[in-house]
């Protein structure tokens, strides 16, 4: 092996081992940007200061925030981002006071019956969590998960911050919180097998392809690497990569391969075997499919490294199956998208959450489908 060297892969970096080439420069590696889903990032910026606010305010004794004490809840330097927030969308925040009277900050009235939604949006919600978390789990290879881990994507999830006091202890028969080596885990108490069916096997269902295992046709090689089978994804190409048919045939073979299911532990299975590493990638796709917005940050995906015996060279990965996965380092981290849950920068299914988040933005007066998530109003999942 030659020298250790760092490519640039569009905006994503990435550490590249190259084979000696005799003094020859190896092959530029190229990462084709997808503008719709980096445009995901930059529309979710003032939708998402929006709803923190709105969870600052509601959180204060009187729903009322001193303006001289939003910088102890947001810092010194995002203060300013929410002052203009406040200054910008007079239909959402009120600001009272001045002269003799500090000034603070509520929600409108308009906003406040709004904001009442939210409880019967999380009611709704409760099921989704509960069933989500437990296909957590049950992926996992002990079926549990160190508890800061799920804290570390409790919002990804659409978990309350308190799910530790109020979601958790209300299912006993579901989970318990257990410690080991001195880390408290949330353990699965009741394995379901209903439950270990994947996203990609239920669209799949819905699409009828299942019907097909074993009597599947002989076909052209597809141009753009779909395949109809039980054991392929959905994939979609950015425009600008073209590629030669020897690259499509290789992804027709694997795309025909079988794969074990997500759901069954991965010690049973050896790291190297082609099989084994389908159904990492096809870990990888349920993991994202239980998210709220189907998009994680790298490094949250990086922290089930040990639970989910997820590759060493995680990003690597990623990008080899770029027709699958997108990486944008747009915003404060680097974030993996599912790209077949999005239409555009459009998410095509949201939960109730997420409908309500859409309702309350769109008081600001940004149409729905470019809020914070990025998604349609005419899809609703419950």
């Amino acid at each position: 092996m030659g020298r250790n060297s760092v490519q640039r892969l569009g905006s994503v970096w990435v550490q590249i081992m190259h084979i000696s080439s005799g003094g020859r420069r190896p092959k530029k590696k190229i990462y084709h940007r997808v503008h719709e889903l980096d445009r995901v990032m930059d529309l979710k910026k003032k939708p998402c200061l929006i709803l923190q606010l709105k969870s600052i305010i509601q959180s204060q004794k009187h729903q009322s925030l001193l303006l001289r004490d939003l910088e102890k809840q947001v810092g010194f330097v995002h203060k300013w981002n929410f002052m203009a927030v406040i200054e910008k969308y007079p239909s959402i925040f009120r600001v009272n006071g001045g002269n003799r009277t500090p000034p603070s900050v509520e929600l409108t009235e308009k906003a406040k019956r709004i904001a009442d939604e939210e409880t019967e949006a999380r009611k709704q919600m409760e099921p989704i969590l509960v069933e989500n978390l437990r296909k957590l789990l049950m992926m996992s290879v002990d079926c549990r998960v160190p508890l800061e881990n799920i804290e570390f994507i409790e919002s990804e999830l659409g978990l309350p911050q308190d799910f530790k006091e109020t979601l958790i202890p209300k299912y006993p028969e579901f989970f318990s919180v257990k410690d080991f080596n001195g880390r408290a885990y949330l353990q699965l108490e009741n394995w379901d097998s209903s439950l270990a069916v994947t996203a990609r096997e239920k669209r799949f269902a819905r699409e009828r392809v299942l019907d097909s295992v074993g009597h599947a046709r002989k076909a052209r090689v597809s141009k753009d690497g779909n395949f109809s089978g039980p054991y392929a994804f959905l994939m979609s190409y950015p425009a600008g990569f073209r590629p030669n048919m020897s690259y499509l045939e290789e992804v027709q073979r694997w795309q025909k391969m079988e794969f074990p299911s997500p759901y069954l532990n991965a010690r049973r299975f050896e790291a190297a075997d082609p099989k084994a590493r389908k159904r990492v990638v096809a870990v990888l796709h349920e993991l994202l499919s239980l998210t709220m917005e189907k998009r994680m940050t790298s490094a949250q995906l990086d922290a089930f490294h040990s639970e989910f015996l997820l590759p060493a060279r995680l990003l690597l990965c990623l990008i080899k199956h770029h027709g699958i996965f997108y990486i944008t380092n747009k915003g404060a981290r680097s974030t993996v998208f599912l790209k077949e849950a999005y239409d555009g920068s459009n998410l095509i299914e949201k939960s109730p959450l997420l409908g309500f988040n859409n309702k309350f933005v769109a008081l600001s007066g940004r149409r729905e489908s470019t809020l914070c998530n990025g998604i349609s109003s005419s899809h609703i999942v419950t």
